[in-house]
């Protein structure tokens, strides 16, 4: 290779203007399981908003269909171990000028509800097919296709469905830099050897250093093998999965890659979750009014046929009811709860494990003026319980970020959290010091047991009773903070062009991996 004449510059090798092509299983309001949607929304719309070129590409569900705008057809791609011709369709996000691109398979993506389980609630059948697929053509349009005529810098991929598009795209001379994002590394996408090889995978993948792990395959370990660069999704649980109790099995690795691996917090779209303006509750308030947040406690009690009391001391949980989220915890202690005076009250917005779905639903019919129970999840719901609740439920075992402890940040209902992950990195615990000097924004346990989940929820009645005063400004100071994509957009792109900077390190020696 020639050596230029002109002194070399990391600087001259960033593009101003990035382009990045962001590779999720979902996107809200496409289609939601959890904050991956919200993330795989908010930030490309973030990186736009800051002047970079980013573009979405997601599997073809039939909601995702419905709800892009002005679908077109640009191209259709033979893709190996597809029968079938796969299209790309263009549209873009309901709610932002984001392009999206949708793989169009009908035999792998047209099935209505969640994307990854049937109605028995199993995992379908063919899902490491399904990924395996989308996995190809994130690879296509990752090296450019000529009838899009766009080609990434930056091909920044999430969880385990997205795993296999670095692996095979380690090789490729037209390969743009690679992120790879951690949003739940309990999830891992394990299949066994036979799959594998029905999947004609390249037959070096299968090693230590490729996509085997214990005798499986894995399509997480892709990512994370074959990356410039892997994050996860806080500061915390970056350092909490280098770990043997949280890096389910892959703490070696992660720790093995050093710098390449790092932890960026989560925002939130502050345009959306914001109780000044949000036109799905009943009362708009913010930190001037805070008094408003009263008339949607009423209205949410109204809706879920709870007592409508001020003084109930109402708490919320919105989420998966899985181990995972400590939901035994507050079924472990919602008896007790139920006989304290005066009343509390609890609003549960969930789906997961049917064992726990039947035993929230049992409660309910049992204490229908005390506790409301919706299976199932509701955008417009979630946004009425964060805005009506007095605090809200997060006593999870491990959390990655988490994003429902920031929404109720963000509407003054003051979060009850275990003190992991980026629940630890938001929460900050009302002690009489941190209540003292005005950070305080709500409450922290450091056992997921149900006795310190019991002993934070008394806490926070106790100064939701007694110190009236001193809850507001424990609200108003979460209310306060500013948790919006931009400053983790930001970091994102210094993310990228790190990556960039080692890719296009000719004279230096190093490796981006």
């Amino acid at each position: 290779m020639a050596q230029s004449s002109t002194p070399f510059s990391f600087a001259a090798l960033k593009p101003s203007r990035l382009r990045v092509l962001m590779a999720s299983s979902e996107a809200h309001p496409l289609i939601k399981t959890g904050g991956l949607a919200d993330v795989a929304s908010s930030l490309p719309a973030a990186l736009r908003q800051l002047g970079h070129d980013a573009r979405l590409v997601i599997p073809a569900y039939p909601r995702a269909l419905r709800c892009v705008r002005k679908p077109k057809t640009r191209c259709t791609l033979e893709v190996p171990g597809c029968r079938s011709p796969v299209s790309i369709v263009e549209g873009l996000h309901p709610d932002h000028d984001l392009p999206i691109y949708l793989v169009d398979a009908p035999e792998h993506f047209a099935r209505e509800g969640n994307p990854y389980i049937d109605l028995t609630g199993r995992d379908w059948g063919d899902n490491a097919e399904r990924f395996m697929l989308f996995c190809r053509v994130i690879v296509q349009l990752a090296e450019g296709i000529a009838a899009i005529g766009w080609r990434p810098d930056v091909l920044h991929c999430n969880d385990w469905q997205t795993g296999l598009a670095p692996a095979l795209l380690d090789d490729s001379p037209q390969s743009p830099v690679s992120i790879f994002t951690i949003h739940n590394l309990a999830y891992q996408g394990l299949f066994d050897r036979a799959t594998f090889d029905r999947l004609n995978l390249p037959p070096s993948l299968w090693s230590v250093s490729g996509v085997e792990f214990h005798e499986q395959m894995s399509f997480i370990k892709g990512g994370i093998a074959f990356s410039d660069r892997v994050n996860t999704v806080s500061p915390t649980y970056a350092a909490e999965v280098r770990t043997a109790r949280f890096g389910c099995g892959l703490d070696g690795l992660l720790s093995q890659i050093g710098h390449r691996f790092s932890g960026i917090l989560n925002g939130i779209d502050r345009d959306v979750w914001n109780p000044a303006s949000d036109p799905l509750i009943a009362q708009n308030y913010d930190i001037n009014r805070f008094e408003l947040k009263a008339e949607n406690k009423r209205d949410i009690q109204r809706e879920f046929g709870l007592a409508r009391s001020e003084d109930a001391f109402l708490l919320g949980y919105i989420g998966r009811l899985v181990e995972q989220k400590g939901v035994d915890l507050i079924l472990a202690i919602l008896p007790e709860l139920l006989r304290q005076e005066p009343k509390v009250q609890l609003l549960v917005l969930a789906s997961g494990e049917r064992q726990t779905e039947q035993a929230l639903l049992r409660l309910a019919a049992a204490h229908p003026r005390q506790v409301g129970v919706f299976i199932g999840y509701d955008e417009q719901r979630a946004h009425r319980i964060e805005a009506g609740c007095d605090s809200f439920l997060m006593p999870s075992r491990f959390e990655p970020c988490g994003l429902n402890q920031i929404y109720s940040l963000r509407y003054g209902t003051p979060p009850i959290v275990h003190r992991t992950g980026g629940l630890a990195d938001t929460v900050v615990g009302a002690t009489p010091e941190r209540l003292a000097d005005g950070t305080a924004n709500g409450f922290l346990f450091d056992e997921p047991s149900p006795e310190s989940l019991m002993q934070a929820i008394s806490e926070a009645m106790h100064l939701y009773r007694e110190d009236p005063d001193g809850w507001r400004q424990l609200a108003l100071t979460g209310m306060a903070l500013n948790l919006g994509w931009e400053a983790s957009a930001k970091q994102y792109v210094r993310l990228y062009n790190d990556a960039i900077a080692d890719r296009q390190a000719p004279f230096s020696g190093m490796a981006s991996r």
